[in-house]
């Protein structure tokens, strides 16, 4: 039986049939590393753009090269589910936000989707409009009344989540649950620079289907070799947990380097990708 999100992929090598019975949870197989991004060239580019009239933030950097990385390396877009490795449909991001810009008060999340063709102004326009519309106070999307429905009958989440996880399961999970969920997506994405706090590396669920988390913390300086000489750059550091279920070493560490030179380059991301490349 099919699932309304994703293709089951088939011919894939024997390491990747081997690892999905190996490491039968998400959690088994989660591979960690943070990367520091220059700061340089993305604050250069964010004060040009400024002076234009366009405000850009780091965080729509970060999710428009990735959303570029996506496009060019689908294999970042894949899931495991009852040890069968699919493709998702859609580029979608989970990200909370803090009801009303607060640090301590309520927050909710929920998920962006962000089309593979997508330009910087694009991404921008979407990020800026799903915080300003899960700021808004009360349950405004569906994943919080979804919650607060569950957390309203004494027992009822406990049932649900165990209902919810047999059905996903068997591929019988319905759509519109899938699409409520936020653990259903391609990347969970904590922007902890928000909140003046370290990076960190985020896990990804046993719930749900996400591959791949993405942990952005203050900027911090690090030491780098320039000219036989020791200096310390400012960077901006991303904890990254991935399933190592999913893709080859190799094609993770052609994805991410290329995620790097966008980040490098910001202006690339100004037009649409040459060319998408798709699994489904």
């Amino acid at each position: 039986m099919g699932r309304p999100d994703g293709k089951k992929l088939k011919n894939l090598g024997v390491e990747y049939l081997v690892g999905a019975h190996v490491m039968k949870e998400r959690t088994d197989a989660m591979n960690m590393i943070t990367i520091d991004l220059p700061e340089a060239p993305m604050k250069e580019y964010l004060n040009r753009k400024r002076k234009e009239g366009k405000r850009y933030s780091h965080l729509t950097l970060i999710l428009a090269a990735m959303v570029r990385a996506f496009a060019e390396y689908p294999q970042l877009n894949r899931f495991v589910v009852n040890k069968r490795i699919y493709a998702r449909n859609e580029i979608s991001v989970g990200m909370v936000v803090l009801k009303g810009g607060k640090i301590d008060g309520a927050s909710t999340i929920s998920k962006m989707k962000f089309p593979p063709t997508g330009t910087i102004d694009e991404i921008n326009d979407i990020i800026n409009a799903y915080i300003a519309t899960n700021r808004e106070e009360g349950d405004i999307n569906s994943t919080d009344k979804l919650a607060n429905f569950l957390c309203s009958v004494p027992g009822l989440l406990r049932v649900a989540v165990n209902f919810v996880k047999w059905l996903d399961k068997h591929n019988w999970c319905p759509k519109a649950i899938i699409e409520a969920s936020p653990f259903h997506c391609s990347i969970i994405l904590t922007d902890l620079a928000s909140i003046k706090t370290n990076s960190i590396h985020h896990h990804i669920y046993n719930f749900g289907t996400t591959s791949i988390s993405l942990a952005m913390g203050n900027l911090r300086e690090v030491p780098v070799r320039k000219k036989g000489e020791v200096v310390f750059e400012r960077c901006l550091p991303l904890g990254i947990v991935t399933d190592d279920r999913i893709v080859s070493g190799n094609i993770l560490g052609l994805a991410f380097r290329k995620f790097e030179k966008y980040l490098e380059h910001p202006d690339t991301l100004e037009l649409p990708p040459e060319k998408v490349v798709s699994e489904i």
